[in-house]
């Protein structure tokens, strides 16, 4: 199979889909690489490693995409994309269609076959390739989140774990799921007050033994929600439904209850958003106030650190990846159910349940290509 990997475009986004040593992997199982000059500099690898390693190097991200029976990305394609991608070609990357409709519609007009990362499922259940992003957008939260504490970033002047004599902040983590975990562990090494919500009673006990006394664990329901709002410094965003949108927590109602320069940093923003506030925002210009509430939304947090999250993200997009070149995406689907759970659409064809639920559109759980 020829296997293509190419600059990313989003704004900001640093990171990279394939690094050097996933193109050794690739080649080793006689596959053909083509990479897009300079898609590796984002994250610290030239094109040098990528030769090196066997990869053919091209100009253009068209002739990548023109050249190559499967993409491997970070991202989900823009608008400046859309026509580069063709019938039957294999594009696997984080694609988030529950906030995305135009995309949705592209992937199927085009009759993409769009597997993406963040809706395979390991044998437990869990999702293997959202995992890293997920723990590093954690831990991420909470440093950008005690940044734009800070007055002169627009916060209210609170320092994390206090000083003798002096209050720490209170953070609070809306979800117990690995960004909330991975929050919660940031929070209180930092010396953090912490409250962390969640729906499952299982989660709570397994937070509660893994922290102990450290971290508040409370039941998540409105009123609940309602009370640890106000008293927040800083709101951690951590909920996910896998493939769907995210359920609004914060409402615009419950802002003005809020400490006036107190932050949220909305971890769910690539899922829409558990703030009905909430707008993706970037980078180079990454909160906006509402009500005298910071807002950090940024929808790539992990391309902050570019060379660490593109190293553990293809770290666990490898497997999966090499499958696909070896066995054909049809052949490899349909050995793993988890890994079938990633295909979002395939031919014209949308094979998510809720994404197709989101939008009300016609959903498949077989491709007609494949029923007997």
């Amino acid at each position: 199979m020829i296997v293509g990997c190419v600059t990313e475009v989003k704004k900001h986004e640093y990171r990279v889909g394939m690094t050097p040593d996933q193109v050794r992997s690739y080649r080793s199982h006689r596959h053909k690489v083509l990479i897009q000059r300079g898609a590796g500099n984002g994250s610290g690898f030239v094109d040098g490693e990528y030769q090196a390693m066997g990869a053919e190097l091209l100009d253009t991200a068209q002739e990548v995409w023109a050249g190559s029976d499967m993409i491997v990305k970070v991202k989900e394609p823009l608008e400046s994309e859309y026509a580069l991608m063709r019938e039957g070609q294999i594009l696997y990357t984080y694609l988030h269609l529950a906030a995305n409709r135009p995309l949705t519609e592209v992937l199927l007009k085009n009759k993409v076959k769009a597997v993406a990362y963040e809706t395979i499922r390991d044998a437990g259940g869990g999702l293997p390739l959202l995992r890293p992003m997920s723990e590093i957008a954690g831990r991420l939260s909470i440093q950008e989140g005690a940044k734009y504490l800070e007055r002169p970033m627009g916060g209210m002047g609170v320092l994390l774990s206090g000083v003798p004599g002096v209050p720490k902040a209170h953070v609070v983590v809306l979800g117990g799921g690995i960004v909330g975990t991975n929050a919660c562990r940031m929070a209180v090494g930092l010396g953090a007050d912490v409250t962390v919500l969640d729906k499952s009673l299982d989660r709570l006990t397994e937070l509660d033994q893994m922290f102990g006394a450290r971290v508040q664990t409370l039941y998540s329901q409105e009123s609940v929600i309602e009370k640890a709002l106000t008293e927040a410094d800083l709101v951690i965003g951590a909920v996910l439904i896998p493939g769907a949108v995210a359920p609004k927590l914060v409402k615009r109602v419950h802002l003005p209850l809020m400490k006036r320069g107190s932050v949220i940093v909305d971890v769910a923003v690539d899922q829409g958003g558990c703030c009905e506030t909430t707008k993706a925002t970037y980078h180079d210009n990454p909160t906006y106030v509402v009500d005298g509430v910071v807002h950090y939304c940024v929808a790539n947090m992990p391309g902050a650190v570019a060379r660490t999250a593109a190293i553990a993200l293809t770290n666990a997009t490898l497997s999966y990846g090499l499958k696909i070149a070896d066995l054909g995406l049809e052949a490899a689907l349909q050995t793993d159910a988890g890994f079938a759970a990633g295909l979002n659409t395939y031919l014209g064809e949308l094979t998510c349940k809720a994404v197709a639920e989101g939008f009300r559109m016609p959903y498949v759980d077989r491709p007609a290509s494949w029923r007997s």
